[in-house]
């Protein structure tokens, strides 16, 4: 009750904190794409835009978020404000895409084809990173898995292992000595053996962590990475593809809405979230303003192919550049679907060749002692 009895001024400075108010569900991308779907629909079959909010505030369960900011979006609306002054009182429920494109749609009386293309544009980037998701969560889970058994292995069946070879005093292959040193280091830090070293070891972790996030917070450390994941082996083609329909998507709905090219530049910046090809855009922001073409840094980048660039160089000259980027993006997503298809079926034997050499190092480090010591047995009974 408490958190109904909050006026809007109050609600607005929590939400632009991000701060859940009573601990409200958030508001999903799936959440909001369904709503936007939905008040397309229901301006486009002629109720008043402050109608079809207060139906889908109501349609909203109790404690979500979406239902508490759609209440005070429509009083907004009713106080005189325009819809995309009252959605940006919420930058982390709406984000400048969203916020630029209604308020486009506004001043062009098309705010039902807006709403449907923004719909349309956050179902398919929805999708695209659902199937980057799924690829990644293959090799993710067998290298955790991996992780574990290779603990397990180290924190209690090789000491079985040297105990055995303690008893027979015998010297010890270097890889078989170099194991067991790994497995008491392991082990001596994981059951507490010795609280200095373990603690200076959690030291040392949290450190590089800190330094990490630092070093990758930065404009130089965050640059660098960037720039290695776009051209990293095997992954890296998969992440630029991704990138370009991202880019060309945003771009092309943003102009086919009629945000001017500019602006959709700058929220295009914000949106690709890769450091190499903010710089890019920043430079075609750059030419545009001085009134040379898009083509030209996009091609010195070197990011794009040459058939992007190409077809948004004729996209410019015909006048149809948000048709031509939307072609692209259409393009590349299905590029990235067979990517993503080919980089899974390489990285599953990858991953068993992988899987297979650190068991197969193991048990060879262990059975080389007891190979040795059975010949000397071997030997020994020969001689009698």
């Amino acid at each position: 009750m408490a958190t109904q009895e909050k006026g809007p001024e109050q609600k607005q400075s929590f939400w632009k904190k991000g701060i859940s108010i009573g601990g409200l569900k958030k508001a999903t991308t799936a959440d909001l794409t369904l709503m936007t779907r939905q008040l397309a629909t229901l301006l486009d079959a002629g109720l008043p835009l402050v109608r079809g909010l207060r139906i889908l505030q109501q349609q909203q369960p109790e404690g979500t978020q979406l239902r508490v900011v759609l209440r005070d979006v429509i009083a907004s609306v009713e106080s005189g404000k325009t819809f995309s002054d009252a959605l940006a009182k919420y930058p982390r429920v709406f984000d400048n895409l969203f916020v630029n494109m209604v308020k486009a749609g506004e001043a062009g009386g098309v705010l039902e084809t807006v709403l449907n293309r923004l719909a349309e544009f956050s179902e398919k980037a929805q999708r695209l990173k659902r199937k980057v998701k799924s690829a990644m969560t293959y090799p993710i889970v067998v290298l955790s898995i991996a992780g574990l058994v290779v603990v397990f292995l180290l924190t209690f069946v090789i000491p079985r292992f040297q105990t055995m070879f303690e008893e027979q005093k015998r010297e010890l292959p270097f890889i078989t000595q170099t194991l067991i040193n790994l497995s008491n280091g392991v082990k001596g830090f994981i059951m507490l053996k010795n609280p200095l070293v373990t603690l200076a070891g959690i030291i040392v972790i949290v450190a590089l962590v800190i330094l990490w996030k630092l070093f990758k917070r930065s404009p130089v450390g965050n640059y660098s990475i960037d720039a290695f994941v776009i051209r990293a082996p095997m992954v890296g083609n998969l992440v630029r593809k991704t990138i370009i329909a991202r880019f060309t998507r945003t771009l092309g709905t943003l102009i086919s809405s009629g945000v001017p090219i500019l602006q959709a530049l700058d929220i295009v910046r914000d949106a690709v979230g890769n450091a190499v090809v903010s710089k890019a855009i920043s430079k075609v922001h750059a030419s545009i303003k001085e009134g040379q073409s898009v083509v030209g840094p996009l091609r010195q980048s070197g990011i794009f192919d040459a058939m992007v660039v190409g077809m948004i160089d004729v996209g410019e000259e015909t006048g149809t550049l948000a048709e031509m980027m939307l072609r692209v993006s259409d393009t590349y997503d299905e590029e990235v679907d067979v990517a993503v298809d080919g980089l899974t079926s390489l990285l599953e034997p990858l991953l068993i060749v992988f899987l297979a050499l650190i068991v197969g190092t193991i048990v060879i480090a262990m059975f080389l002692p007891l190979l040795s010591l059975m010949r000397g047995m071997g030997s020994g009974g020969g001689g009698m």
